[in-house]
């Protein structure tokens, strides 16, 4: 049995929380022993323990990547649990700490977003490969513009792997449910787009909006859902209000269970100018055979193969955006085609197992191979 310590210092449920709950979900308790780090008070602890996992929790690295303090407390844990691999999660306080009690480690890149300019050559870039390469015997990179952003900054090319995100299968509603979520959220035959993703500026919901109301103008029966919370919601409702679109634009807040929504939209739109890698929102959809319409930004292009899954916009192009919305509205064909292309490439590239899997072996390669690194 192989002990792994998996280990978040985010205190919030996030991308990288949700990527850790459908790994223990869905990994091989036979050969693994897994338990999980968290900062105190975290609000994944409740959903951990659902999945029969032990919490382990300490102080000091509450949103944070470093601090002494938790390097310190992380160091007492490692000594105690004795783990074979340490697995961090964008966690520099337990890549060193795990350095320095001499286990093997792997880290996982979970983001895509512009390096600072000092960090990408000379002296900046030296010190940020330098940090990078000595405390991760291999990185995983959630998509191929993940392990760019690190190869920009010096990280080895060699010990990075590209690994995209998995999700578990959405449930398929019956008519009945369908039709009772359809009420529930005050929705009938309508054509439905929905974003669902943090409400902030560089998700790119405002571009969302002003193609809502191109789009508008052609066709009536839409509407377009707005899934999630976050510090841009009263500008994003206020620019709503200034476009006339209330009545067609659904703010639904924050939703813990996406099922109802993935089940009552027709396609899954993704604005994103600022940060990106392998949306698991995008990938719950597709499990559902719901299209995608996408940004050209990030992991986008690799997840989202225009004509076969979804279509690709401009980034931080509403008339693009609002384009492609009308030409699925009016193309039933074309519907069907990226309904099916997006359920058959889910099964073969997006289960969570296929990424359970893929994690696991990079656990393997990296408490046998570490020499070779």
């Amino acid at each position: 049995m192989i002990k792994v310590l998996n280990i978040t210092s985010d205190h919030n449920i996030g991308g990288a929380g949700r990527c850790i709950l459908t790994f223990l979900e869905h990994y091989d308790r036979e050969k693994f022993d897994i338990k999980v780090v968290l900062p105190e008070g975290s609000a994944l602890i409740p959903y951990i323990n659902a999945t029969d996992t032990k919490c382990i929790e300490t102080g000091g690295m509450t949103d944070q990547s470093y601090s002494k303090e938790a390097v310190k407390n992380l160091k007492r844990i490692f000594k105690e649990e004795k783990p074979d691999l340490i697995h961090a999660h964008a966690c520099l306080s337990a890549r060193i700490a795990a350095k320095m009690c001499k286990i093997p480690v792997v880290s996982t890149r979970h983001s895509v977003f512009p390096n600072k300019p000092s960090h990408t050559k000379g002296l900046g870039k030296l010190i940020a490969g330098t940090v990078n390469n000595l405390t991760s015997d291999r990185i995983i990179a959630v998509a191929q513009a993940a392990k760019d952003n690190l190869t920009e900054i010096g990280v080895k090319d060699k010990k990075i792997i590209v690994i995209k995100n998995g999700v578990k299968q959405v449930e398929k509603y019956s008519t009945g449910e369908l039709v009772q979520a359809k009420n529930f959220y005050g929705l009938k035959d309508e054509f439905v787009f929905a974003m669902i993703a943090r409400v902030e500026a560089i998700k790119g919901h405002m571009y969302f909006l002003e193609a809502a109301k191109i789009v508008l103008k052609k066709h009536e029966n839409v509407k377009f859902m707005i899934c999630g919370t976050g510090a841009y919601l009263e500008e994003l409702q206020k620019k709503s209000d200034e476009l006339g679109l209330n009545e067609k634009v659904l703010f639904t807040g924050y939703i813990k269970d996406v099922t109802s929504v993935m089940n009552v939209i027709d396609v899954n739109v993704n604005a994103s100018y600022g940060t990106e890698a392998t949306s698991l929102s995008l990938l719950e959809g597709m499990s559902l055979g719901k299209p995608i319409i996408a940004s050209c930004y990030g992991g986008n292009p690799e997840l989202v193969i225009d004509g076969v899954n979804g279509m690709l916009f401009e980034t931080k192009n509403s008339s693009e955006l609002a384009e492609k919305m009308l030409e699925i509205i009016e193309n039933k064909e074309l519907y069907d085609t990226l309904s099916k292309g997006a359920e058959k490439l889910y099964n073969e590239k997006y289960t969570a197992r296929i990424n359970a899997e893929n994690i696991e072996n990079v656990y393997l390669q990296t408490i046998g191979g570490r020499k070779n690194v």
